[in-house]
């Protein structure tokens, strides 16, 4: 049986480790070639793409700051010249501040905003002339978008923000059928949770309070992303998809 989304061409943000890694790694399973975009972690790029091409795909490795338009020119420019086309985009590379809202700087609210929210418009003005009917955009959110966490204020905020644009662009774009969704993650332990200094507390109140397993891995956050890549889900656009295990549901 062929892979579902075989000849499809995909960008994955943030993809040299944890759950951008995760998800190009299912694109490509399921046939995508895929451009990797990382922001300092050459090697692991370039590690996964030789993985990719493993696979019998095509990959390349993008180096960008999503946040920054001349950047985000550069990759697209670079991006031309191994693909011609674009199916799939997933807007996953993200940053923040933890500090209370009480101590953030302009400076902080800029930078969440610029690198969480930002971008995702950024990347869709470059990609929809690419893409054709039939193409998905997808970001990546958090529960923090509509939850108080600590410390988490302008990372929330800024995931609210791109919950919304996501909202905006799938109205946009819906007469070029192009579908706009995104997917928000409950805790998942990748390099970037050992920057909350309550890491541990997360992680167990998690696993405590999630009927379907304490535990929420990077591939199954990436099986979300690409269910909502398949033809079958060509009706579903504006929406976000919570992967949590229940979480949320649980008091």
């Amino acid at each position: 049986m062929s892979a579902p989304l075989v000849g499809k061409v995909a960008l994955v943000t943030g993809a040299s480790r944890g759950i951008g890694r995760a998800i190009a790694q299912k694109l490509a399973s399921a046939g995508c070639d895929v451009a990797i975009n990382y922001y300092n972690s050459a090697e692991e790029a370039e590690a996964l793409c030789v993985e990719i091409r493993g696979m019998g795909r095509r990959a390349c490795a993008l180096q960008a700051s999503v946040g920054i338009p001349d950047s985000v020119d550069d990759m697209f420019a670079e991006l031309g010249k191994h693909f011609d086309r674009l199916d799939i985009l997933v807007s996953n590379a993200a940053s923040g501040v933890l500090k209370p809202a009480l101590e953030m700087t302009l400076k902080h609210w800029r930078w969440c905003l610029e690198t969480n929210a930002l971008a995702l418009n950024l990347l869709a003005q470059r990609a929809v002339p690419l893409m054709r009917a039939g193409a998905s955009i997808i970001a990546m959110s958090s529960l923090g978008a509509s939850r108080a966490m600590p410390d988490y204020g302008f990372i929330g905020a800024s995931k609210a923000a791109l919950e919304s644009l996501v909202r905006t662009l799938a109205q946009e774009l819906g007469p070029r059928r192009i579908r706009v969704n995104a997917v928000s993650a409950g805790v998942v332990d990748t390099d970037a949770l050992r920057y909350f200094p309550n890491r541990e507390e997360l992680l167990a109140n998690f696993a405590r309070r999630t009927p379907a397993g304490p535990v929420l891995t990077p591939q199954d956050v990436a099986g979300a992303v690409y269910l909502l890549c398949l033809p079958e889900a060509a009706m579903i656009t504006g929406h976000t998809l919570v992967v949590d295990g229940g979480f949320c549901i649980s008091g």
